[in-house]
């Protein structure tokens, strides 16, 4: 489904290599792979071995580097990052890497996902006299590992990690080494892999095949790993707690070419849909999925149901993104520029419409009465997720109840306010049994904005278990 449009936005997206001569290039193509996750800026930091060097600015990857001379950015290292703001506002001030200069050397992050204690932590470093550059909560990092004492980098990191509540996936870059970490509970995606003598990092494996890299394995929660001419060490800062990876990285933020916890997220979505065909069949002409995140969701039902899926909804890819418009209304404008019927198609037609959420009900029950305009004479809506009745405090914006429709409505009335012929949603046993297939490795899942059952919050801080290796 369209992020723009309906209401749920991307988190972020993280990239890091170590070991390779075009390291700012091959960051470039990285985060081109990760665009999705992230549109309102995009940055990069490069390692020469003594310098970082820094090219970052706001809109998409194509933009901010247009310009860009990767001459300028040499060096065998680097960082990037695409953002999309869940904490902190947006300007370039916040833009990721963040660069932090002092006399003991320089040190660049990106981070992924929302430090939930953040403000707590900031005011505690306010009092001890330091002045933060930016509203983000990832500056906050950095400013604990300054501040610790300890001789090795390494054990500063490990101290300030284990001061942070919350999701995260952070690549740290410093002159001579880069460090990657994962929250305790692994709520966000992060990858390891190999481009011939290079390491690289990645939210998703999709930007491992854009670049030509290879698969090497999952950084493990509560994983601290140091990645340096030397090769690799790890170590951990944290106890690895059950693994509660983000379910909507598979429902709907996550590119389906990616593999998330040896998982494929197109294999996942189709799963979901037939899932949601068993749960909720029903008699119908056509199966559809509004594009592009429902597409596969669309072909596991009609696989289920043995009802033909056709393209029902095309998607014009060539309409500015209607999420930067000044107003609602042009907003709201956008779901048609974005999405058309195909009348063809429809027309006449029992439909059944797939789509992988709905946040607020503004964009399904336009799609609804499109279809419907289109010649449709019934539609049939089908979710492949549970109703998203919770907010989410790690990193997707969704961020209070009251601007979730099935927090305040029944599935009945739901149906009536999109104006469809009838609604279901894909039950939670059946989302977690298409996505968790060998739970012999810890592929446990986040359902929080489902059933409202949050693995970590700030007020169960002392329940968390840390430990020192």
């Amino acid at each position: 489904m369209l992020t723009e449009i309906k209401g749920l936005n991307e988190e972020c997206g993280v990239f890091g290599i170590w070991g390779h001569e075009k390291a700012a290039e091959i960051t470039y193509y990285g985060l081109h792979a990760l665009q999705h996750r992230g549109q309102e800026g995009a940055g990069v930091v490069t390692s020469d071995g003594e310098t970082l060097k820094v090219h970052k600015g706001l809109g998409l990857v194509n933009d901010v580097f247009k310009q860009a001379e990767f001459s300028d950015l040499s060096g065998h290292a680097a960082v990037g990052h695409v953002r999309y703001p869940t904490q902190g506002d947006g300007g370039i001030d916040n833009v990721q890497p963040l660069l932090f200069r002092s006399q003991t050397g320089s040190m660049a992050l990106a981070h992924n996902g929302n430090i939930m204690n953040a403000y707590k932590l900031r005011g505690e470093l306010e009092r001890e006299g330091s002045i933060l550059q930016t509203t983000s909560d990832t500056e906050v990092l950095a400013h604990l590992i300054k501040r610790n004492r300890k001789t090795s980098t390494v054990e500063s990191m490990k101290d300030a990690l284990q001061e942070i509540i919350g999701a995260y996936a952070f690549a740290i870059l410093k002159e001579d080494k880069m460090y990657v970490a994962l929250d305790p509970r692994g709520l966000r995606p992060l990858s390891i892999g190999k481009l011939g003598d290079a390491y690289v990092v990645s939210s998703e494996t999709c930007a491992f095949d854009i670049i030509g890299a290879t698969f090497e394995r999952e950084v493990l929660p509560g994983e601290l790993i140091t990645i340096s001419d030397d090769g690799i060490e790890t170590t951990r800062f944290a106890l690895r707690e059950p693994r509660n990876m983000c379910a909507m990285e598979y429902v709907y933020f996550s590119r389906p070419d990616s593999d998330l916890n040896h998982v494929n997220v197109h294999a996942s979505r189709k799963r979901m849909g037939i899932e949601l065909a068993k749960e909720s069949p029903v008699e119908a002409d056509v199966v559809t999925g509004v594009p592009d995140s429902s597409i596969s969701a669309a072909i596991g039902y009609a696989e289920q149901s043995g009802i033909p899926y056709e393209l029902g909804l095309i998607k014009n890819r060539y309409v500015g993104r209607t999420f930067i418009q000044p107003s609602q209304e042009l907003r709201e404008q956008g779901v048609k520029m974005k999405l058309s019927p195909v009348r063809g198609i429809v027309d006449g037609k029992r439909v059944v419409m797939i789509d992988d959420s709905i946040v607020r009900g503004t964009t399904s029950k336009r799609i609804v009465r499109m279809l419907k305009e289109a010649g449709a004479k019934e539609v049939h809506v089908r979710i492949a997720s549970p109703p998203i009745e919770n907010p989410c405090y790690y990193g997707i914006d969704i961020s209070t109840r009251e601007e979730l429709i099935a927090a305040n409505n029944s599935v009945d009335e739901i149906c009536d306010l999109i104006g469809a012929d009838s609604v279901a949603y894909l039950s939670t046993d059946g989302l977690e049994n298409a996505i968790v297939k060998d739970k012999t490795i810890n592929q446990g899942i986040c359902n929080a904005c489902f059933t409202g059952n949050y693995p970590v919050s700030e007020d169960k801080q002392a329940s968390i278990s840390y430990t020192r290796s």
